[in-house]
């Protein structure tokens, strides 16, 4: 007889977009190792964390890497890595691994670019920016996130967790959010920072896509050249048949 009701495993997916994959899995425990070490030994976060005048006037060169390992809080840390399981997964089976990990590095490292150069702008958030310590994944996760809507654009993301908007509307807004927010002065929030993600994020993908277009221009022309060989000397596959007794190559 069967139950009318379903089993454990019925519920194995109805959340998210299912477990973590291999390089979100490492990334995950390696925000959470750093996590705790920080805890344990705060000093790390001063230098590990992301700080435009001790990368150039302390040559601090591994903080642009670094900073994003490291969170100010368990929200901090809870909501990225939720973020980072909800938008990264389907990406990660898609690109795999290792396609995913070099864009997921792409986007933190140009976050962390983006918020150097703007430190030097001629503008009065600059000096402050110049001066903050910047810690955190959310720049490399605002690229996961514009990947996700440009590949699933329809798909509806809950802004402020209560409106459904389509991922493609979403990242507008929250990058529009970003812009103004870094112009302002932040508040306290890396929007330069978000804004770097979005923006590295999105000139990698696009190069990408040249480059796609590139690969794919020439293997339709080499695959025309070995199918006009192929026509010139007479050569098929698959063996003789009973009507090519007579055939030669010329």
């Amino acid at each position: 007889m069967r139950s009318r009701f379903p089993s454990s495993s019925s519920f194995a997916y109805s959340f998210g977009p299912g477990p973590l994959t291999p390089a979100i899995k490492v990334i995950v425990a390696a925000n959470v190792g750093a996590f705790l070490l920080a805890l344990i030994v705060p000093a790390i976060t001063l230098r590990l964390g992301l700080r435009p005048a001790d990368v150039v006037g302390s040559f601090a060169l591994w903080q642009p890497v670094t900073y994003m390992f490291l969170h100010g809080g368990i929200f901090h840390i809870l909501f990225n890595m939720l973020a980072l399981w909800m938008f990264g997964v389907e990406l990660e089976r898609m690109w795999g691994s290792r396609f995913f990990v070099k864009f997921y590095f792409v986007a933190g490292v140009g976050a962390a670019v983006t918020t150097l150069l703007l430190s030097f702008a001629p503008f009065a958030f600059a000096n402050q920016l110049y001066y903050s310590l910047t810690i955190g994944a959310s720049g490399a996760v605002y690229g996961v996130l514009l990947a996700y809507a440009r590949y699933f654009p329809h798909r509806p993301i809950l802004l402020y967790f209560v409106f459904p908007i389509p991922a493609k509307y979403f990242v507008m807004i929250i990058g529009a959010i970003s812009l103004l927010s870094a112009m302002s002065g932040g508040g306290g929030i890396a929007h330069a920072t978000h804004l770097g993600g979005l923006v590295a994020a999105y000139l990698y993908l696009k190069s990408g896509t040249r480059m796609h277009v590139m690969a794919e221009i020439k293997y339709r022309y080499l695959k025309w050249r070995i199918n006009r060989m192929r026509r010139r000397f007479d050569v098929y596959s698959g063996g003789r048949s009973a009507d090519d007794v007579d055939r030669r190559v010329h």
